[in-house]
């Protein structure tokens, strides 16, 4: 009975969030045990803006940190959940699954990917063919994490979030095509529009497939050697710069 109480007490509590809880426990001290066992319901309420988005960058941050040795499989909100000075419960306030959390850290490796590309294009730098591929493989290289997002969960990561958070993401997404393209239009400008979108769209695809050519690990070495593969192990640059010197031309 008093465990059904204290239930109905949770969900009225959730409904509710604007009833003056010190008049009700005047007359109802159990109010004290919920508010005990529910604290963390109203942080979302009682956060401002900047406070929500640090709490946000936090469980972002503590996914990041997961990833550099933890499989996207293997990783759960109870897994975050250590990382951060939050319970599972409370993450689901700013975050509904698990590939919502990994959708924002793929967005955020599109924006860093972004600055470098900023960087190229707003540079006073009059950059050949040869050196517009190695400026870009360059970017690359420093986003493995973006790489490997791309080429593992993309699909489960866009199915299971929310409308608003893959607009958000696309968004970042979209500033790198036209980062990409404006680069181009710069720096090859004897090429045609037309010829520029192919490039792109060839590209970008492209991008899917570099993380497991220049990652691979000791058991698919292993695999390759005695399958007889003679396969060719390249770097994140090396694999970059040589499609781009292909597509550009040279």
């Amino acid at each position: 009975m008093c465990l059904l109480l204290l239930k109905s007490l949770y969900y009225m509590k959730n409904i509710y969030s604007l009833v003056d809880t010190v008049s009700i426990r005047r007359y109802n001290p159990i109010v004290d045990t919920v508010s005990i066992i529910n604290k963390e319901v109203d942080i979302m309420f009682k956060g401002t803006p900047e406070t929500i988005a640090q709490r946000r960058e936090e469980i972002v941050n503590a996914c990041e940190q997961l990833y550099q040795t933890m499989s996207f499989k293997d990783i759960t909100l109870k897994e975050i959940g250590n990382v951060t000075s939050f319970s599972r419960p409370t993450i689901y306030n700013y975050f509904h699954t698990k590939e919502e959390i990994f959708l924002a850290l793929y967005e955020l490796e599109y924006e860093r990917w972004n600055a470098d590309l900023e960087n190229i294009l707003n540079s006073d730098q009059k950059y050949n063919i040869e050196q517009i591929a190695a400026q870009i493989a360059h970017t690359l290289e420093k986003r493995e994490q973006l790489l490997k997002l791309l080429s593992m969960n993309n699909y489960d990561m866009e199915e299971n979030s929310r409308e608003e958070l893959l607009v958000s993401f696309k968004t970042a997404y979209g500033r790198s095509l036209g980062l990409f393209r404006s680069i181009l239009e710069k720096y090859c400008s004897e090429m045609t529009e037309a010829e520029v979108n192919d490039i792109v769209y060839v590209f970008f695809p492209f991008m899917f497939g570099i993380y497991p050519y220049a990652e691979v690990t000791d058991k698919q070495k292993k695999a390759m050697e005695d399958a007889e593969v003679d396969f060719i192990y390249q770097s994140i640059y090396q694999i970059t710069y040589n499609c781009l010197i292909r597509l550009l031309g040279k």
